[in-house]
């Protein structure tokens, strides 16, 4: 039985510190809720501090929980707890009636099953997909934050499929989504759609989430439409729904109501403990410095500095000039260039989640610039828009990004035979042999590393991508981050923070890792002397002097980085709209005026084509004229294309119905009883058999219905 003594419980989770101050009568009298961006100590310190200032200096019983407490509790002295237990025990006294609990938080998602007096917890393990740093991630990626997404979600019309494993993977989906024009609208509720689609199915499993439910966390306690969209999902009533007060605080409440007599420190006492440093033995392997000293660093820049294009002043340049577009998956370039090669204009943007108007924006620039004798002859495009900006404003060429990325670099050394390119999302490896592309190896699905990690995870330290680039220039011994998706080096930096970690030591880990990933995951080399001899590395992430130079020390090697790194695919198409031009006897541009891109309308609809049975989600962008871009078929249906008829028989429909055409005994025949068999796995090929097998027997053999996703 404890004394008239407070009890404080602490909840250290992957991105915040909660607290919560209980009297003896176990009534709250003090919490809070604040981000750590890595500063746990730091941060718990504050928050006492807050306590100490509003109850004096009291004797506290603390009692320590969460993902990122266990170092910390004993490093304090400071009894642990784990964050189950620690619900339990909250739910049990302020929501006795939950029969279960959803709760979210930064980098866990848990689901808790209160069934007669036993307690069964699920959890997520090491992925971290569908919990609040996705949720962060996510809103970053369309300009917002959590309560943006969440202002968003409130006027969504419809919702697409959008895979919450991880963000490399949402990323993939969201993205093309917003390059085709989808509103931020129906995409922020997409967003919260997929985190209960993942927290549903990844952690329930198919086990009913029925009775009384409760939403913990702090994403479900600050969005609202999250906590909607769970309800709307499990089709919750008023009365099934526990609504409570503090429920981002429940883990740090139940570890003060778990306090234990034996255990008590003046508030006082506590300042001090967490005034001092605190040693964690490390389990994370350190890496060499990426420069020896500022004089190695300088000596690094000057041999870049000698890579630069040659430019020209636009305002007073006359004759032809040649478009040049990359819509890229975060960002658009554009370039100008003269007759000669020489670059005239050249514009890097963030596309702010509408890649179209970021491109006009950019082509009303250069009209403002140029001369009235200047005269673009021809504009191509590049990239992941390159089929809506050509549709939009009408562009003699759409080219793919790996020629027009190799025409740029052509362009500054002739003999290249290996291009690596870093964009936002995407790893590209141009493996040149006699002047012409031999192979090119793409990231697929997984982009983990690419330089929108790296500028998310810079963002969830409060830094700008430039300053944490700047950080990783002199780091002393950084983190071994190794060739692992996003979720597993988030786990790796998550676990560096708590030892002490500088972020310098962690942003140039990340310069390594991202290196790592494309070398030994998407182009899979052994050994990285393969590369070629004449290496040119492009793409907006090396910029970054701690990329490149994490690339030159792997692979042992001095490449060139063009001045114009991060707008190499819009300076080739520049050069391919050039060489078209003359190949095509100069014939007129087809390309809007500058008046009719002022006036230009367009707007965006969702469609759901009939084609056939994939129901596919078409983005339609209708434009001035009657001009329209259809997206997100995955045929030629979608594009409103008559069918053409031919007499190819459909093996495949001919194998289907030949499978599983069979009919069953009758019901009065089949003695024996039903067996029922689902069409799935390699019923595909082996159900003649079963089904044969089974009616020998005298069985009636019923198959499950067709597939409905």
């Amino acid at each position: 039985m404890l004394t008239k003594d407070y009890t404080l419980g602490v909840d250290i989770g992957s991105t915040t510190v909660k607290v919560a101050l209980l009297d003896a009568n176990k009534n709250l009298i003090f919490s809070d809720y604040k981000r750590h961006f890595a500063n746990i100590r730091e941060t718990m310190q504050d928050l006492v501090q807050e306590a100490y200032d509003q109850v004096q200096d009291v004797r506290v019983h603390p009692v320590i929980t969460g993902s990122g407490g266990l170092a910390l509790a004993g490093a304090l002295d400071i009894p642990f707890t784990q964050e189950v237990i620690a619900v339990a025990t909250s739910l049990k006294k302020l929501a006795p009636k939950t029969d279960v609990a959803i709760e979210l938080g930064g980098e866990d998602a848990k689901i808790i099953y209160f069934e007669g007096g036993n307690v069964e917890q699920r959890m997520n393990g090491i992925c971290a997909g569908g919990t609040g740093s996705f949720i962060d991630q996510m809103a970053s990626l369309l300009q917002t934050d959590a309560a943006g997404l969440n202002e968003y979600a409130k006027h969504y019309q419809s919702l697409y499929n959008i895979a919450a494993r991880c963000g490399v993977f949402a990323k993939s989906d969201i993205q093309p989504l917003i390059n085709e024009g989808a509103t931020r609208e129906d995409l922020a509720a997409s967003i919260f759609q997929a985190v209960v689609n993942q927290t549903i199915s990844g952690l329930a499993c198919g086990k009913p989430i029925r009775g009384h439910v409760a939403f913990l966390g702090g994403p479900l306690h600050f969005l609202s439409e999250l906590k909607a969209a769970f309800i709307r999902t499990l089709k919750l009533d008023a009365a099934h729904t526990i609504d409570l007060e503090n429920s981002h605080l429940f883990a740090a409440i139940g570890s003060a109501l778990n306090a234990k007599e034996k255990k008590s420190v003046m508030l006082s006492e506590l300042l001090a403990r967490l005034s001092h440093k605190i040693e964690v033995e490390s389990e994370i392997s350190r890496m060499e410095p990426l420069f020896s000293s500022e004089e190695d660093y300088q000596a690094f820049r000057n041999r870049q500095a000698k890579y630069r294009v040659k430019t020209a002043d636009l305002s007073t340049y006359h004759g032809n000039a040649y478009l040049g577009i990359d819509a890229g998956s975060t960002t658009t370039k554009c370039a100008l260039v003269a007759e000669n090669g020489d670059l005239l204009y050249s514009f890097y943007s963030s596309n702010n989640g509408n890649p179209l108007k970021t491109a006009i924006s950019s082509i009303q620039e250069i009209y403002r610039l140029m001369p009235k004798d200047v005269t673009i002859r021809r504009a191509c495009s590049t990239g992941y828009g390159e089929a809506l900006l050509k549709s939009a404003l009408l562009l003699d060429d759409g080219e793919v990004e790996t020629i027009a990325h190799y025409t740029a670099a052509a362009f500054f050394d002739p003999q290249v035979d290996c291009i690596l390119d870093i964009g936002g999302q995407d790893m590209k490896c141009i493996r040149i042999k006699n002047h012409a592309v031999d192979s090119v190896q793409l990231n697929e699905a997984c982009s983990s590393g690419c330089g929108s990690f790296i500028e998310t995870f810079a963002k969830s330290l409060n830094f700008s991508v430039q300053d944490f680039a700047k950080e990783a220039l002199y780091a002393k011994a950084p983190i071994d981050l190794g060739t692992r998706c996003t979720v597993f080096m988030n786990s790796n930096v998550k676990q560096a923070q708590k030892e002490g970690a500088s972020v310098a030591d962690i942003s140039a880990g990340l310069a390594y890792s991202v290196i790592k990933n494309a070398l030994f995951k998407v182009i899979k080399v052994s050994d990285a002397s393969q590369l070629g001899k004449n290496i040119v590395v492009q793409g907006g992430t090396f910029y970054n002097d701690a990329v490149l130079r994490a690339f030159e020390k792997i692979a042992n090697c001095q490449a060139v980085r063009p001045d114009i790194a991060g707008i190499m695919g819009a300076f080739g198409a520049a050069l391919i709209a050039r060489a078209r031009f003359h190949e095509k006897e100069a014939l007129p541009t087809t390309m809007l005026s500058i008046d009719q891109i002022n006036t230009l309308q367009y707007s965006t609809s969702m469609a759901t084509c009939k084609g056939c049975t994939n129901s596919c989600r078409l983005t339609v962008n209708r434009f001035t004229g009657g001009r329209q871009y259809i997206s997100g078929n995955r045929c030629e249906r979608g594009l409103g294309r008559a069918k053409v008829d031919s007499d190819t028989p459909n093996l495949f429909r001919y194998k289907y119905d030949r499978i599983f055409g069979y009919e069953p005994l009758g019901v009065e025949v089949a003695k024996r009883g039903t067996v029922g068999i689902p069409r799935v796995l390699n019923f595909y090929e082996n159900y003649p058999f079963w089904f044969t097998f089974f009616t020998k027997l005298g069985y009636r053999v019923v198959l499950s219905p067709k597939s409905t996703r």
